[in-house]
């Protein structure tokens, strides 16, 4: 069953709060319901749908195996975007979109080898046999790797979507991944454009309850879709048993006849 996106939890939420007239981008004139005292009002009833749009979407892909990368590298976002995203069994980005990320994972597939190669020797033994300065040095390097790779360090590929909060600070990313055809599941407020995005969520990007609400939805997008796979997989494993029993049986009275006419 698709996550339902529900009307009073968005209201409650604030993700109707746009930002400042002055600051807005006309792309997203379709999605701007009206003003009050000088901020923009975002058109719920759109919000609402293409959430859902968004959640089927995500659930669908983790259903077919794929998996969500999620992209918040702004202060107020970052520790929900880790939370929820470990929570689905995903991968995030939380604190600095490095230039390449996609477009260049070669290179940073190397970058995550040796970060795991680090964590080795500290749990190997190997700190013992060196120098308190390389041991320093490596510390250091580690740190700075895991801060900036550890969401994805365990990540098998390139992802099969990215979810992003704040479409304007996140420029970078949607771009990789528009130029990989990799899909894009983005919040947009009212200063964001929306181009480039295949699933748009207009709506607050600021709010710490409404960035929430939407990591913690698209997690449990994502947990569904997780729940679909194993139950697909458990019926495919029943049927195939099913099938090989019924070949054994058959095979049995073919040799129970041919017994039977040698007789």
């Amino acid at each position: 069953m698709t996550v339902e996106v529900q009307m009073r939890d968005l209201l409650d939420a604030g993700v109707h709060f746009g930002h400042q007239i002055r600051r807005w981008n006309p792309k997203m004139r379709p999605f701007i319901y009206g003003e009050r005292n000088g901020i923009h009002i975002i058109d719920l009833q759109k919000t609402q749908k293409l959430f859902k749009d968004a959640l089927s979407f995500v659930e669908q892909t983790v259903a077919e195996g794929g998996h969500i990368l999620f992209v918040a590298t702004k202060k107020q976002a970052q520790e929900i975007v880790v939370e929820e995203a470990e929570r689905a069994g995903m991968f995030h980005i939380h604190h600095r979109w490095l230039g390449g990320m996609m477009t260049n994972w070669q290179t940073v597939r190397s970058s995550i080898t040796k970060l795991k190669r680090i964590e080795k020797m500290a749990n190997d033994g190997t700190y013992e046999s060196i120098t308190k300065r390389e041991v320093s040095l490596k510390e250091r390097l580690r740190i700075k790797l895991e801060r900036s790779l550890g969401g994805i360090k365990n990540m098998p590929g390139l992802p099969s979507a990215l979810f992003v909060i704040d479409a304007k600070k996140e420029f970078t990313a949607i771009a990789e991944a528009n130029r990989l055809g990799i899909p894009v599941i983005a919040v947009t407020d009212t200063n964001s454009d929306p181009n480039g995005i295949d699933y748009i969520i207009p709506g607050n990007d600021d709010s710490l309850k409404a960035i929430k609400l939407y990591a913690s939805l698209i997690s449990d997008a994502a947990l569904e879709g997780k729940q679909r796979r194993r139950s697909e997989l458990t019926k495919e494993d029943s049927s195939f048993s099913s099938e090989g029993g019924r070949s054994q049986v058959k095979v049995k009275r073919l040799k129970s006849r041919d017994e039977d006419e040698a007789n």
